[in-house]
């Protein structure tokens, strides 16, 4: 496949242009990340997405390695001496891989078959023979001559077998075929799964006895079954349309010609034997497969999705902040951050282990608030988070009147994902930043900066580790580690981050920057001191011209010695922006002075509105989607995109599975949305589930059309089972 067949499954698949298509592919070919090419690129690709850029890049490398594939498998059948022209052109216009593998199929060097044995006996003829129409004779009769025991072919029988053996092989290895088979089995089939135990408990007790068309089964349940299968709960098989795939072989390989009774009944039943055999399994192989594979890709996309959601939290600002990391017998664990993440206090209490222990918790946790100036717990949601939930509403009861009448603040609490909060505590990292601090304290500062600043804190644990999605532990970890971390990727640049302070875990998600440079930077800011300046990154060492183009607009430097450095305006376009500053009457010291021009109105974007952009930006130098950018950075210098997203619920108070009853309508927050529904924390600890029929009056294809990770709703109780910790939600009629 060449390049411009490339361009061209590109284009079609991705509804793009020709033009598109070349200057991305360019783009990524010169080395430019996808975060870089999404802002600082709009010209050359037409304003596309980062998600449209990463299915792009995806897609690209797929299509690349595929040429490559076609390539090898071409030379290799050219090296046999049996490449037609015919079979070339198969070849090339395959559109995956599977195609070409099916191709390729009969020319790949195989181990010793049954049909490969029969070969190495001389039976290849005899095979020939009874496809042949213009044999007059029976099968017993073209298999008489072949009879030698010396090649240990004792008898007929034994030789009509070995034929037999020869064209199943041959059947099994057409392309033809195999494409022909596994559509009808895809189309047509049926999957099913039985329990191996039907007595065992499991939570995969609704598939025990489960069928479904394998062409409507939903993701979550290929990947239910797949998890239940590979714990030894259920067998899963797939039932194909064997009679109609039977006759369809038949009459593929029965000429015409043949009226035979007894060679057609050989030839059936070599035909029968070729896809009970041979072909069945590999088929079902292949699009269960195909299937997880899907599956996957669906969960990877929600997941991802989902991910964003919770990195783009808005952060919690100018507070102080208590960790909360609940426990029972090693205790719970509390460390106080101020406004900036600095740790000003850890302690250790026990309020889970009986009124004594009770009582002296109350009075540690009493003082480190106020010794603190606390105004704002962040309680992790792992074990014993029901009881610790409980402990800090009762003393905040009695806390916070106090708290009101000496003018001290007062506090609140909130319920946050401590997933990965262990995995980060014991992890290098926190020990590089941590040095002093037992691993449980790490995971109590982890807990309250992530209520700070989510962003900054969650990017210094796995994206799987988070806990935001479904069956990821059963995934191919490379792809989702890769998608994750893309994820991560667009959010930190989407963001930004500032210069001074982030830290190498934040920097090393940065467009164009790597682990070791992001230590790099550190290093030399520890050693010099804060940078003044974006163009002082080139000081640092193996930070290049190219590294620095990639990262430099996601950088900022609030307070520096250039007032752009602190906006997303990339330095290729200062210049650009200060004429367009010039050119509207307003200059860069009210910037500096009010954060934003003229008494923080967007003034530069109501006045760009009246203008000639075309005009404007070709005499800037620039496109007109930058110029617009460039406006909507000046009208608001420093702005975090974060600021848009529904802040968290603060409570002061706690209810319990049994206040709950059904029809009580509350306010809560979506904590994860996967295929079926959404889990929604709405203060009692155990999230409810708002079914997908659930969401809305109107048909809904898929949750995230409705919900995301993050967003606060109303919601009905509809049904509970306090034995199995249930609750069922409802967001229609609301």
């Amino acid at each position: 496949m060449d390049q411009n067949l490339i361009n061209k499954q590109l284009m079609e698949e991705l509804s793009l242009e020709q033009w598109q298509v070349e200057n991305v592919i360019a783009l990524l070919d010169e080395g430019n990340t996808i975060p870089f090419i999404a802002r600082y690129r709009k010209e050359a690709h037409g304003t596309l997405s980062d998600e449209v850029l990463r299915a792009f890049s995806e897609r690209l490398t797929y299509l690349r390695a595929l040429a490559e594939k076609k390539d090898q498998v071409i030379r290799t059948i050219e090296e046999q001496g049996k490449l037609t022209e015919e079979l070339k052109a198969q070849i090339e216009n395959a559109k995956t891989q599977v195609e070409v593998d099916d191709l390729y199929r009969p020319f790949r060097p195989k181990r010793r078959t049954r049909g490969s044995i029969a070969k190495e006996r001389g039976l290849e003829p005899l095979a020939k023979a009874l496809l042949d129409p213009n044999q007059p004779d029976e099968p017993e009769a073209l298999a008489a001559p072949y009879v030698d025991p010396e090649k240990e072919i004792p008898d007929i029988a034994a030789a009509l077998s070995g034929a037999s053996d020869i064209i199943a092989e041959d059947i099994s290895d057409q392309a033809e075929y195999r494409a022909r088979i596994r559509k009808l089995t895809f189309d047509q089939g049926t999957l099913t799964s039985k329990a191996k135990d039907a007595d065992a408990e499991s939570v995969y007790e609704m598939y025990y006895d489960f069928q479904e068309l394998v062409n409507k089964l939903p993701g979550h349940q290929v990947l239910a079954l797949n998890r239940g299968e590979k714990e030894k709960f259920l067998k899963v098989d797939i039932l194909s349309p064997i009679e109609q795939i039977e006759a369809y072989l038949l009459k593929k390989i029965v000429p015409a010609g043949i009226k035979s009774p007894g060679r057609i009944a050989v030839l059936e039943n070599a035909a029968k034997d070729a896809y009970k055999r041979l072909i069945a399994p590999s088929i079902e192989t292949e699009i269960r497969n195909e299937l997880t594979e899907k599956a996957q890709d669906g969960a990877i996309k929600v997941f991802g999705q989902n991910l964003i959601q919770l990195l783009m939290q808005p952060p919690i600002s100018g507070q102080t902040v208590l960790g909360f990391d609940p426990g029972y017998r090693n205790g719970c664990k509390l460390a106080v951050v101020d406004s900036t993440g600095k740790v000003l206090d850890t302690g250790v209490i026990y309020p889970t282990m009986g009124k004594g222990q009770q009582a002296e918790a109350k009075v540690t946790f009493v003082k480190m608030m106020a010794k603190n100036r606390v105004s704002l717990i962040s309680l992790g949601n792992g074990t014993a988070s029901r009881e610790s939930e409980q402990f800090i509403a009762d003393v905040l009861s009695e806390y916070n009147p106090l708290a009101k009448a000496k003018n001290a603040p007062t506090v609140s609490y909130v319920v946050v994902s401590e997933s990965g909060a262990s995995i980060y505590s014991a992890s290098k990292l926190a020990a590089e930043e941590f040095p002093d601090y037992d691993v449980n304290l790490r995971s109590a500062v982890s807990i309250a900066r992530r209520l700070q600043d989510p962003l900054a804190e969650l990017v210094k644990i796995t994206p799987e580790s988070i806990g935001v999605g479904q069956y990821q532990h059963d995934m191919d970890q490379k792809k989702l580690s890769e998608a994750l971390g893309g994820v991560v990727e667009t959010c930190v640049n989407r963001v930004g981050v500032d210069l001074n302070t982030a830290s190498p875990s934040l920097l090393s998600y940065i467009s164009g920057i790597s682990k070791p440079i992001a230590k790099n930077i550190v290093a030399y800011r520890e050693e010099n001191g804060p940078f003044p300046s974006r163009k002082a990154l080139l000081k640092v060492p193996k930070l290049g011209p190219k590294a620095f183009e990639q990262c430099a607009g996601f950088l900022r430097v609030p307070g520096g010695q250039e007032p752009l450095d602190n906006t997303a305006v990339h330095p290729e376009s200062y210049e650009a922006a200060r004429g367009m500053l010039t050119k509207m009457g307003y200059s860069l010291d009210e910037l500096i002075e009010k954060g934003s021009l003229r008494s923080g109105m967007p003034l530069v974007q109501i006045q760009l509105k009246g203008m000639d952009r075309d005009a404007l930006a070709e005499e800037l130098g620039v496109g007109v989607p930058t110029l617009t950018d460039i406006a909507q950075e000046l009208a608001k210098p420093g702005r975090d995109p974060r600021s848009e997203m529904p802040k968290p619920v603060l409570r002061t108070d706690v209810l319990s599975m049994e206040d709950l009853k059904v029809g009580m309508v509350l306010k809560g927050t979506v904590r994860n949305v996967i295929d079926f529904g959404a889990f929604v924390d709405i203060g009692v600890h155990q999230d409810g589930l708002v079914h997908i029929s659930q969401l809305s009056n109107k048909f809904v294809k898929h949750p995230l059309d409705v919900v995301k990770v993050g967003d606060v709703v109303d919601v009905k109780v509809v049904s509970l089972d306090i034995a199995k910790k249930r609750i069922g939600l409802s967001m229609k009629n609301l």
